[in-house]
């Protein structure tokens, strides 16, 4: 019967009749088609006809008798007078338990070289609204990840939603495969988004590795692609992941990186005619910033979650840059990560006095509460008075509480520096923490 239901959906989704255009611009990236008035949607489906073959595209503008649209490929090939096919329905995937420990572009095609995909029963929309609000479940009790500077101090908990934001090369993929790998989860779906290519494979092989792998979905859309793909890449990360979601599972979303997203969105919004706005994105970046991140989190009372966790790449360091300005507003913690902590040696670099997690404090024990307290003092008191230190400025003696932060300080340190290959335990780490916070009193 679940069969059969599915085929009746599947054919009341078709359209009654073929409609067809032809190509009569082709400006830059974007592709007009005129004869579609009245049948083309945004968001609706073509195929247009090119000299290599058949170019998918996405209607992403109307404008009177003009359909434009962007392709999902390279749209070589494609001359004026080309016919371009309405097709019938919405981009969807069919994940199914088959899809772990694969590779899939942002159309949720196959791309590892290992064959066809499992088809699952049913087809889930590629853009998908989030779950009502009035009627999603709360956030869930705390995971514990591996990752000593997040269990400590910036602890993570089912369904919630957690920004990782970082210049370029400071160690966030490092840190991505860390948490696909020891974060207790039952499925994780990672997004690499504008990806460099020649990292792919080097994420999954050498960070990710076997076991990650065999856990997870990976989505893939690299730099080098279109726009579009690389948007839809993202949708489809959350697709996949609200799949599994809706099967009961917990699921571990990680996506590298929502600022890419938010460039393409901004090349297809102007390539679409909208008017630069905030340092050159368009308004509709920052209409769907919200769409996406939504997505994630607790799902309706029954179902599962999904732990979303974002990296934002703020751009020349500056941590107020619009699109993380934006997403810090929107998730519900942010965990920074600084170039001066990278050069120090301490890995991962996150910079503690900077991340805020905002199930804090009802997700730690009193006893884990006064711990952390006590260590971030001790952080806080030896940030303000670093410099003067190492100036050789201060003198021993003067005040209590700088003493006591010089000699903990450098034992925090060390606890919370990690290498990639060696998981922690929150029971220990608070144990640590504890012992070198009490050791001065």
């Amino acid at each position: 019967m679940q069969t059969l239901a599915s085929a009746a959906r599947a054919i009341r989704a078709l359209s009654p009749d073929q409609r067809f255009g032809r190509v009569v611009a082709v400006r830059g990236a974007a592709i007009e088609v005129e004869g579609l008035v009245g049948a083309a949607q945004i968001g609706s489906r073509l195929e247009i006809e090119s000299l290599t073959g058949t170019v998918e595209a996405e209607v992403t503008a109307l404008d009177r008798d003009v359909v434009v649209c962007l392709p999902f490929s390279d749209p070589q090939g494609v001359g004026l007078g080309a016919r371009a096919d309405l097709a019938a329905g919405q981009f969807t995937v069919r994940p199914s338990h088959g899809w772990l420990g694969r590779m899939v572009d942002g159309l949720g095609r196959p791309i590892d070289g290992l064959g066809a995909l499992p088809v699952g029963a049913e087809p889930h929309p590629i853009k998908s609204p989030p779950p009502p609000a009035a009627a999603r479940a709360r956030v869930g009790a705390r995971i514990e990840t591996g990752v000593r500077c997040l269990d400590l101090f910036v602890p993570l908990c089912l369904g919630q939603r957690l920004g990782l934001f970082a210049g370029s090369g400071v160690g966030k993929s490092v840190l991505l495969s860390m948490l696909a790998r020891w974060t207790k989860c039952d499925v994780a779906v990672i997004g690499l988004i504008g990806e460099r290519g020649r990292e792919v494979q080097e994420f999954v092989e050498d960070d990710l590795g076997e076991e990650g792998l065999a856990r997870s979905v990976v989505v893939v859309a690299t730099s080098d692609e279109p726009a579009l793909m690389r948007r839809q890449a993202a949708w489809t990360t959350l697709a996949i992941a609200e799949h599994f979601r809706d099967q009961g599972l917990n699921v571990l979303c990680l996506m590298d990186s929502v600022t890419r997203f938010a460039m393409a969105q901004r090349e297809i919004g102007l390539a679409s005619g909208e008017p630069p706005a905030t340092k050159g994105y368009t308004p509709t970046v920052f209409a769907e910033l919200p769409r996406l991140l939504e997505r994630a989190g607790p799902g309706l009372p029954g179902q599962g979650s999904i732990t979303g966790l974002f990296t934002v790449l703020v751009d020349g360091d500056d941590h107020n840059e619009p699109v993380a300005d934006a997403v810090r507003g929107i998730l519900d913690g942010h965990v920074v990560m600084r170039r001066q902590i990278a050069e120090r040696g301490r890995y991962p670099a996150i910079d503690i006095l900077k991340s805020v997690s905002r199930t804090l404090p009802h997700c730690q024990t009193d006893a884990e509460n006064a711990t952390r307290i006590a260590a971030r003092r001790v952080l806080s008191t030896f940030a303000d008075m670093e410099e003067m230190v190492r100036l050789g400025a201060y003198k021993a003696g003067s005040n209590p509480e700088v003493d006591r932060a010089v000699a903990l300080a450098p034992a925090i340190e060390t606890l919370l520096g990690q290498g990639k290959d060696d998981p922690g335990q929150l029971i220990q780490a608070f144990a640590d923490l504890g012992a070198i916070v009490e050791s001065a009193e």
